[in-house]
């Protein structure tokens, strides 16, 4: 659940919706595997990677949950901080890295790491990958059935369980980095 809640694909919906308007189709089986990649090879080497750049786990999860305050905030009160120039094609960039397998995902996933055993972590990507997939298939239809109103409402509820998983980040990885 908590990864499903920082890689929040029904709350990227309207994301999604604006992505496919301005490119058009986004290719929901390059995505899906490109974010499972990024996901299984971060789960793996990433804490190896960080120690070969010097840092540690509590410093990469304190600065991913201020990624995650400021991806809640933008959910939360309909603003948008994090700018970028529209891309030629959405498979790959925004859609498997950021928006999908970004830095929360990547911070969660370290933080998840020490708290359960790694079969556990990967049924929840692999899980959390076929739902993503599902949405990206069918956003379209998602939309047209949800209406304006509800991708709102879901679009703010994540938003509030992002911004508590932020501060428990943030609260639990400074006083372990201390």
């Amino acid at each position: 659940m908590i990864l499903f809640a920082v890689i929040d694909v029904i709350g990227s919906i309207p994301v999604l919706i604006d992505l496919k308007q301005r490119i058009g189709e986004i290719k929901a089986e390059k995505a899906s595997v490109a974010s499972l990649i990024i996901m299984l090879v971060f789960l793996f080497v990433g804490n190896s990677f960080l120690q070969l750049i010097g840092l540690d786990v509590s410093s990469f999860a304190i600065a991913g949950s201020f990624v995650l305050f400021f991806i809640a905030l933008e959910m939360i009160l309909g603003i948008r901080l994090y700018k970028d120039s529209v891309p030629k094609t959405a498979s790959i960039v925004p859609i498997a890295f950021p928006l999908i397998a970004g830095a929360g995902t990547m911070t969660t996933l370290l933080s998840l790491r020490a708290q359960y055993h790694d079969i556990n972590i990967v049924i929840a990507i692999v899980i959390n990958i076929a739902l993503v997939y599902l949405v990206l298939k069918n956003t379209g239809r998602i939309a047209a059935l949800i209406g304006d109103g509800g991708v709102d409402i879901i679009r703010k509820i994540f938003g509030v369980i992002l911004l508590a998983i932020a501060v428990k980040l943030f609260k639990t990885n400074v006083f372990t980095g201390l």
